[in-house]
């Protein structure tokens, strides 16, 4: 079920965004050559306690660290440790914050350096595919409207969706009904009503669309070793549009 939040809820998760968005804009000032992802770990942690939230992801179903750390062809779920980031390589910072029981979720790709065209325009285009979803949404639209909004931008430059991960509901709990696929889809048949509150997050890879899960049991790879982009934020449906709650 897919529940309706109200205003006051939306501020705790709106103020729970706030801190995600500015921990992304901090990472953007951290992330070079040489880091190691555990520093950016120690990093987001302290951030998100000393604005009074606590990291969503920290032990959630048993994930050891405050947020997920991807580099190149990892997908999603990496855990933070003593890997250096390289000149040349993308990392993905997915974190989540709690404020009051509320939760807000984003996600974004950085370059560590230059990288190549290829890879800079799949990064592109993949931001470009959340804000397309996102254009759609309103009141009284079906979810797969979004979900065939994002998968467009994918066809129209040929990369992969990555189907097995999809975006979510969120509130109270990290991951919250409904699932949000970033293709089109024959289940995505819900409604959308003002307070719904989700996160829309398109994961394209430069090539292949297929995954597998390391012996970590949390890292999400291509199969093919293709580099993978992602980009998230926390969204209410408003009486007229959407609000993003993980941004400015």
């Amino acid at each position: 079920m897919v529940g309706i939040k109200t205003e006051e809820e939306i501020e705790l998760m709106s103020y729970a965004g706030k801190v995600c968005y500015e921990l992304l804009e901090l990472m953007e000032t951290e992330i070079k050559p040489g880091i190691t992802t555990q520093k950016l770990n120690i990093i987001a942690d302290k951030f998100i306690r000393s604005k009074k939230c606590t990291p969503s992801f920290k032990n959630y179903e048993g994930y050891p660290k405050s947020i997920c750390t991807s580099i190149n062809e990892e997908v999603v779920h990496s855990i933070p440790s003593s890997r250096k980031l390289k000149y040349g390589d993308i990392i993905t910072i997915d974190v989540g914050a709690c404020y009051k029981g509320y939760h807000a979720d984003t996600a974004r790709t950085y370059r560590v350096g230059k990288v190549s065209k290829e890879v800079n325009d799949l990064l592109i285009h993949t931001e470009e595919a959340l804000y397309k979803g996102l254009s759609v949404i309103k009141p009284g639209i079906k979810l797969n409207e979004v979900c065939s909004s994002i998968e467009s931008v994918a066809k129209k430059y040929n990369y992969g969706v990555i189907r097995e991960l999809t975006g979510h509901g969120i509130g109270t709990e990290v991951h919250e009904d409904p699932y949000i696929p970033n293709y089109s889809n024959t289940e995505s048949e819900l409604i959308l009503k003002e307070g719904m509150t989700l996160a829309i997050e398109p994961m394209f890879s430069l090539r292949s669309k297929e995954v597998w899960l390391l012996e970590d049991d949390w890292t999400i790879v291509t199969r093919d070793g293709s580099p993978s982009a992602h980009y998230e934020h926390t969204i209410a449906v408003t009486k007229d549009g959407y609000k993003i709650l993980t941004g400015k």
